[in-house]
């Protein structure tokens, strides 16, 4: 890690010290520059972005999506490289299960994340198997801890994140927390609990949990804004990848629009090639 990201690496893990930042999902170097561009202190990838952009479906059951459909380990890294190589502001990697069940598989993702240039990511327990949808509680620690070892050995900051998906398997709010606060005893930095979604269960993990949460908005409508999550005592929420559905609904739109109808009414909330011109035209931090 060279000095300049190694500077963007401690920022990311003072942002997780107090307070309550938005940390938007991107998933190729152009969504990250807009994003970058609004004024985010720091962008995280979106697995389910990256899959969608290059016409996979994300990582799922695997009654729904074969294993080898899934979008593989180093092409994740790569895109993961590209983003973080264009950014001026610390990059949190989306990195699913860490890309297999054993512990050493998943120090060696953490190690190559690192090279990557990013200043964290997210191991979570799903398993993409309906018998067993998450890992064995003692395992998935396990995983964590062997993540933590692999931060250590690198001597680099990194923001490790335990998510959890317990509820998005319709599993218990007790179960959520006990496994939250297993990984951040094993070493996680952040938990992370996809499927909590209102004021009431919010509340119940920042009063339960040993260390910082992550929420997931635009999942869903949701009536919270980024004050009430706030005031509920949330240190970061991510939007996972709902801003890339959103532009893939876009384009959806667009296309039958003009395989239907023969018009063009999609193009009048463009953005003119000026705007993304300047955008995207390098600055003098960037190479």
């Amino acid at each position: 890690m060279n000095s300049d990201s190694r500077e963007r690496a401690e920022r990311f893990v003072e942002l997780h010290r107090e307070g309550c930042f938005l940390l938007p999902n991107a998933w190729d170097v152009g969504s990250a520059r807009i994003l970058e561009s609004a004024g985010f202190p720091a962008v995280a990838t979106t697995s389910a972005g990256v899959a969608f952009s290059l016409g996979r479906p994300d990582h799922d059951f695997f009654a729904e999506q074969a294993p080898e459909d899934r979008v593989d380990r180093e092409t994740m890294m790569g895109r993961v490289r590209e983003i973080a190589d264009e950014l001026t502001v610390p990059v949190s990697a989306d990195l699913e299960d860490g890309y297999g069940e054993a512990p050493e598989t998943v120090a060696t993702t953490i190690s190559m994340t690192l090279k990557a240039g990013a200043a964290g990511g997210n191991i979570e327990d799903f398993t993409g198997d309906r018998a067993r949808p998450l890992y064995d509680e003692a395992l998935a620690v396990d995983r964590i801890r062997a993540a933590r070892a692999a931060i250590d050995t690198g001597g680099e900051p990194f923001v490790l994140v335990g998510r959890t998906d317990v509820l998005l398997v319709d599993g218990s709010l007790d179960e959520c927390v006990r496994r939250a606060n297993a990984y951040l005893a094993a070493g996680a930095d952040c938990a992370f609990v996809p499927g909590a979604a209102d004021a009431a269960t919010i509340g119940t993990l920042v009063r339960e949990l040993d260390g910082p949460l992550n929420v997931v908005m635009g999942l869903t409508g949701n009536a919270l804004s980024l004050d009430d999550l706030r005031a509920l005592g949330v240190r970061r929420v991510t939007v996972g990848g709902s801003i890339a559905r959103a532009m893939y609904g876009h384009l959806l739109r667009a296309a039958r629009e003009l395989a239907d109808q023969g018009t063009f009414s999609y193009a009048d909330d463009q953005l003119s090639q000026t705007d993304l011109n300047e955008l995207f035209r390098p600055g003098p931090q960037r190479h």
